[in-house]
């Protein structure tokens, strides 16, 4: 892989929320459920629900409901699943595996200054931080942005410019974690490093879009890390574009 051929310092690491930090298919399954049945509609299946999440909460339901549905229908059931889904977020939702003590090593300074943790989601942000400090995992992140934070979401690259702005850390520096196409295509899209996280439910396609990086765990991404911050590492992250594809 690239990454692992450069060997860069990685000083800022961007993370997904759902199905990267958390497991919460079970409950944003029950609420999409519990909105068609609202609706008068057929029940989903979790894997059929799961494959829709990653594009914000109005994809979500526009594809739950499926194609043809008047734009006033979306409308009704985006506002049910949010109601129902703010009330239930906590209900089953977890901290995956290990995941508080691999961002308590992740965060620890790299030799060239202090890591920086964010969480870009396409999410509310509302919700976002709620779960995040429901689970005792807010400390560990300097930003928080949602869906709704910015003019557009994920894959558009503006989340991850305005967090590389407000910390003034080089693209080369950078990497954007997640369990989705999704995510990588906004690293790519930024020009910063991608790590794709297979404990998730999103779908990565490693051969049409593959990432710099693919762990099984966050804490086989905090090993990782470590490594590569250990003393007489070198740092190459400005190689970040001559480097040749996987």
């Amino acid at each position: 892989m690239r990454y692992l051929k450069t060997r860069p310092q990685i000083r800022l690491l961007i993370f997904d929320l759902d199905g990267t930090l958390i497991d919460s298919k079970a409950d944003l399954a029950h609420s999409v459920n519990a909105t068609l049945v609202h609706l008068g509609r057929e029940s989903l299946n979790y894997g059929t629900i799961c494959s829709y999440v990653g594009r914000g909460a109005p994809t979500l339901i526009s594809q739950a409901l499926g194609s043809g549905v008047p734009a006033s229908e979306v409308a009704l059931g985006l506002e049910y699943f949010l109601d129902y889904y703010n009330k239930h977020k906590l209900d089953n939702t977890q901290a995956y595996p290990s995941a508080r003590e691999a961002l308590h090593k992740l965060a620890r300074n790299t030799g060239s200054g202090e890591r920086v943790l964010a969480v870009l989601t396409n999410k509310p942000v509302r919700p976002s931080r709620e779960i995040l400090d429901g689970l005792g995992m807010s400390s560990h992140f300097r930003f928080i942005y949602g869906g709704n934070s910015f003019e557009s979401k994920k894959p558009h690259p503006v989340g991850v410019h305005s967090i590389l702005q407000e910390t003034g850390i080089s693209p080369a520096a950078a990497m954007m974690v997640g369990d989705s196409d999704v995510d990588i295509l906004t690293g790519v899209n930024a020009g910063i490093w991608t790590c794709g996280i297979t404990h998730g439910f999103g779908t990565l396609d490693l051969e049409t879009n593959p990432p710099d990086l693919l762990v099984h765990s966050l804490s086989e991404l905090a090993e990782v890390m470590i490594e590569e911050s250990a003393p007489g590492t070198t740092d190459t992250a400005n190689a970040r574009q001559s480097t040749t594809q996987m």
